[in-house]
């Protein structure tokens, strides 16, 4: 199973950014996984920001990003999606996707998102 996270970058402040989760390798279906987005800043704690469920019609959201990002996932593409509008510069970090499944994880190696002026 790999993840591959797409969409990083350099934005300033207010800005907005559109990251990407890719699955493939999976011996189980898209659909049976929740699928979710975390970050990491420089000496922080990995902290979840966003999840979705199999079936696309939960999602919930860290304090700090709701009302500003968006997750969304496509069953026909095995993918996940981060919709980051207004962002700040404390949203500066590294984000990883994060696959859940009745029987596994699995983390996508990150992408870094540096919001600066």
């Amino acid at each position: 199973v790999q993840l591959v996270e797409s969409g990083g970058g350099l934005v300033q402040p207010g800005g907005s950014l559109r990251l990407s989760c890719a699955a493939s390798g999976l011996p189980f279906p898209f659909s049976s996984s929740a699928m979710s987005w975390y970050r990491q800043a420089p000496g922080e704690e990995r902290e979840l920001v966003a999840v979705i469920s199999l079936a696309g019609d939960y999602t919930n959201y860290a304090d700090s990003v709701e009302g500003r990002f968006t997750i969304s996932r496509d069953k026909a593409r095995n993918a996940a999606y981060l919709q980051m509008d207004s962002l700040k510069p404390e949203d500066t970090a590294v984000y990883y996707c994060f696959l859940r499944n009745s029987a596994d994880t699995y983390w996508g190696r990150g992408t870094q998102v540096t919001v600066s002026s």
